[in-house]
């Protein structure tokens, strides 16, 4: 089975300074383990890389330099395949806000279920459970209840 990695989980698997980096990093061990195949999102990889660079000084900024941020990334894709993103996401996406009433932030959340749903992935990992409550197609599962 597929599951999608989010965001958080991807910034975090590396970070070893993270109080959620053991819990994660068991939960990745254990999909890999049970012969599960991870995924995420173009639109995760790019929120990573946005998350990694932005300045320590800035709202969850981690201040890294572009050459840790593409080593941190080399790493993440030797165990997480990267999803190419079909013509139908858009009009997934766009069917998902207009029927859930999504607006502001969640809007990328919406995009995260519309590529999950163009792939037919129905597992998403995350440490944003409560923000994909209103998409009955995916289950959003925390890394300690993998």
């Amino acid at each position: 089975m597929r599951h999608l990695l989010d965001t958080g989980i991807l910034v975090r698997v590396l970070d070893r300074a993270d109080p959620l980096n053991v819990p994660i990093r068991d939960a990745i061990r254990r999909l890999l383990l049970d012969g599960h195949h991870l995924v995420a999102a173009r639109q995760n990889v790019v929120e990573f890389w946005s998350v990694c660079t932005r300045p320590a000084t800035a709202r969850g900024g981690m201040g890294l330099s572009i050459e840790e941020t593409a080593r941190r990334l080399r790493h993440i894709e030797r165990f997480v395949e990267v999803l190419n993103e079909p013509d139908s996401v858009y009009r997934h996406w766009k069917r998902l806000v207009i029927q859930h009433q999504v607006s502001g932030r969640q809007v990328h959340d919406a995009r995260i279920v519309a590529v999950m749903t163009a792939y037919r992935i129905k597992r998403l990992v995350t440490l944003n459970s409560v923000d994909f409550v209103r998409f009955p197609a995916v289950t959003a599962i925390s890394p300690g209840d993998v």
